[in-house]
């Protein structure tokens, strides 16, 4: 069944994917975000999506969610260190407005959000790898206390509401559309400084290892979270590869698929990351049905290909 899809702030690398996938599958999508689209959509697919202003502090919640749409993607308007320095004004920019949504939503007698969560912040230090949706969260960075934060109130909301709320945790996506200058997505970003014969500054010894996770995965699976039946015992679900690679590992790869030796300088390590962040998906598979599909070689096969090509959406192929 066609549904509407209120994706908040649908014009980044998260929302595009999604919204392809979405339009692809015949549904309408609405991206509302504080600036329209600078990239193409497929022709196949853009008669489905549209755009709408949207600003986290002044938006009309009831207006935004009146047309029965199902919510993914809302839009955290920090990053890591920027909530850091500004912890309060990050519970500000981020947590007030979610809750607002879920008032909105309660108002109006129900509602679906699928929230996008962190993965590798909202557990901390690990004391299991790879970790399990059942770890306590113990964030040691405020950008992590804040989606904490977000996830306790969409359970809340959840509970004593009956909002269909779901979380996914996501790992570190990567691939072509990632926004470059947030210093954020090292397997993106080391991509783009290889191409361009730029040096790549690593924190550390290089041996903290992540969860990467190609983009196509990453849409295909907040989209089957979307359409999944609701489950009463399940809502919170890690989304990643369930594999891990050190920074090291990532030039390694880069290098063996382009052929030549990467410059890599080396900066003191961060006292905020964690050793080792991997996540396990096996309650995604159980519950939803879903695996990644692009295993890490392949993705940086295919982000390296659509960077050189200037593609502003990965292959989702």
């Amino acid at each position: 069944m066609a549904e509407h899809h209120l994706l908040l702030g649908g014009c980044g690398f998260l929302g595009r994917h999604v919204a392809i996938l979405l339009a692809k599958a015949g549904h309408k999508v609405t991206l509302a975000d504080r600036a329209q689209p600078d990239f193409p959509f497929p022709p196949d697919v853009a008669a489905q999506i549209s755009w709408r202003d949207f600003e986290m502090g002044t938006a009309d919640w009831a207006a935004l969610v009146a047309d029965d749409p199902v919510v993914h993607l809302y839009a955290w308007g920090s990053l890591p260190a920027t909530a850091n320095a500004n912890p309060g004004g990050d519970l500000t920019t981020n947590v007030f407005p979610l809750i607002e949504l879920l008032e909105a939503l309660r108002r109006r007698g129900g509602g679906r959000v699928v929230f996008s969560s962190s993965g590798g912040t909202v557990y901390g230090r690990l004391h299991t790898v790879p970790v399990p949706e059942t770890h306590s969260l113990e964030p040691i960075t405020a950008y992590g206390a804040g989606k904490a934060a977000a996830e306790v109130y969409l359970g809340l909301y959840r509970a004593m509401y009956g909002l269909d709320c779901r979380i996914a945790r996501i790992a570190n996506p990567y691939g072509a559309g990632q926004n470059l200058t947030r210093l954020q997505g090292a397997a993106t970003t080391f991509c783009a400084k290889a191409l361009h014969g730029e040096p790549i500054s690593i924190w550390g010894d290089g041996e903290v290892v992540r969860d990467y996770l190609y983009i196509g995965d990453v849409a295909e699976a907040l989209v089957a979270l979307a359409a999944a039946r609701r489950s009463d015992a399940h809502y919170i679900f890690n989304l990643g590869s369930g594999v891990g690679r050190s920074l090291n590992e990532i030039v390694r790869e880069i290098e063996a698929q382009t052929g030549r030796r990467l410059e890599v300088t080396r900066t003191e390590k961060r006292a905020f990351d964690v050793p080792r962040s991997i996540l396990s998906i096996d309650l995604l598979e159980r519950v939803v049905g879903w695996r990644p599909r692009v295993d890490f070689s392949e993705g940086i096969r295919r982000t390296l290909a659509d960077l050189a090509a200037g593609a502003s959406v990965a292959c989702m192929d």
